[in-house]
């Protein structure tokens, strides 16, 4: 076959690719409102470097704190296993990383067979990960005995006990203290050179991007359909052959996965030092308060959560809350301040949109999608939603007052 055909025969097959492609993902995505969302926000987030850096740092935060949500998020929000204590996982991946490079004693390691040498972390997160994944197991064992509150309590207790471990002054020759062990950044060779926030914040993007696909693709697999289940009616789930403890066991090693990672990922791009303060409540507490700031059980509410949560952690707080207080004298209280009127923020937003910020979001969005006649679109199709939604709201109150009257004319 002549050349020309061959160059002609190829140009063919890859517009044929090209074409196909465009049309799954126009059908995938910009036909499903949500999907549409989604996408525009990842195109945001990506080009928010090449608008200025000046909010970087915080961003690289929320991508941090966003990966801890969601992997509590699968654990809580799908399988329904309380778990107040999920600093355990975030602070073992900070101190399994750090313990590591500790015993080695180099922030380098040469490979002997390939002649080369290669940072210590990229030995050294694979098997804080490993080592993340057996903790998930060991405690997940007993304490999946319990349920419910009990089950909350428990975890809560594990990494009180981590913090007191680190802190004891008999190990501090292992742990150091309160001023914790050192570890390599990840990206020291650029030290002083400007673009070391930009690429330190895509990198956190990146690692966020690929840990949300992983645990979305989890929650929507089938496996992800026995989690929902055990959450509904764990007794019906026994009662369909379901091995519930395997399934519990699985969501709560996952979980304590990418809670790992987090940490492995927070100490070596912002800390810089594995302390005990990573096994403080606090960090128990921020991904529960971002799950339900963006949306329980949905995998993206944690993310818009984390970011929700940065923006008025690290922004409004400080650029406009400090002021104030400056020109009232009370500036010396800010930290007591800041915490009561953050706490007051979060708990406004929650009672406003109980469902999360984002799945309410959502939601309005697939019923915006759903086909209507010609004469209900244009200018006041807003209002027309609004009012719908009222109507339904008042049907499903009516329906429910019929009900009980029902019942209670059964009874008499």
């Amino acid at each position: 076959m002549p050349i020309k055909e061959r160059l002609a025969d190829s140009a063919r097959m890859v517009r044929g690719y090209i074409v196909r492609a465009y049309s799954s993902f126009t059908a995938k995505v910009f036909d499903v409102p949500p999907r549409l969302l989604a996408f525009l926000s990842l195109l945001v987030l990506l080009a928010i470097p090449c608008l200025g850096g000046k909010y970087l740092s915080m961003l690289t935060y929320a991508c941090v704190y966003a990966i801890l949500a969601v992997s509590w998020d699968l654990l809580v929000g799908r399988t329904g296993q309380v778990s107040l204590g999920h600093a355990f996982f975030f602070g073992m991946g900070a101190y399994s990383s750090a313990l590591l490079i500790q015993y080695y004693g180099s922030d380098t390691v040469t490979i002997l067979l390939l002649q080369t040498t290669i940072p210590i972390f990229l030995i050294t997160i694979p098997a804080a990960l490993a080592i993340g994944v057996v903790l998930a197991i060991l405690l997940g064992l007993p304490a999946l005995r319990v349920k419910g509150p009990y089950l909350g309590l428990l975890t809560l207790c594990i990494p009180l006990i981590m913090s007191t471990i680190t802190n004891w002054h008999p190990l501090s020759d292992i742990f150091h203290g309160t001023s914790g062990i050192k570890v390599p950044l990840f990206f020291s060779f650029l030290r002083g050179n400007p673009i070391r926030d930009t690429v330190e914040y895509y990198f956190a993007l990146t690692v966020l991007f690929f840990s949300a696909v992983i645990i979305y693709k989890v929650a929507t697999s089938k496996t992800g359909i026995v989690f929902v289940s055990i959450l509904d009616n764990e007794l019906a789930a026994k009662a369909c052959g379901i091995n519930v403890t395997r399934y519990k066991l699985l969501s709560f090693v996952i979980s304590g996965l990418f809670g790992t990672l987090s940490g492995c990922i927070y100490v070596h791009l912002i800390t810089m030092r594995a302390r005990p303060l990573l096994f403080d409540l606090t960090y128990s507490f921020l991904p529960i308060t971002m799950t339900f700031l963006g949306g329980l059980g949905t995998i993206y509410g944690p993310l818009v959560g984390a970011f929700i949560y940065n923006f008025l952690d690290q922004y409004i707080m400080p650029t406009y809350l400090a002021p104030v207080l400056d020109s009232m004298g009370l500036s010396t209280y800010f930290g007591q301040l800041r915490i009561i009127i953050f706490a007051l923020i979060v708990i406004t937003i929650i009672i406003k949109w109980p469902r999360g910020i984002a799945r309410t979001i959502v939601d309005k969005l697939d019923d915006l999608a759903k086909p209507r006649d010609i004469e209900e679109r244009g200018p006041r199709i807003w209002k027309k939603y609004k009012k719908e939604q009222k109507e339904s709201r008042l049907r499903k109150i009516f329906s429910r007052f019929k009900k009980k009257q029902e019942e209670k004319e059964v009874e008499t």
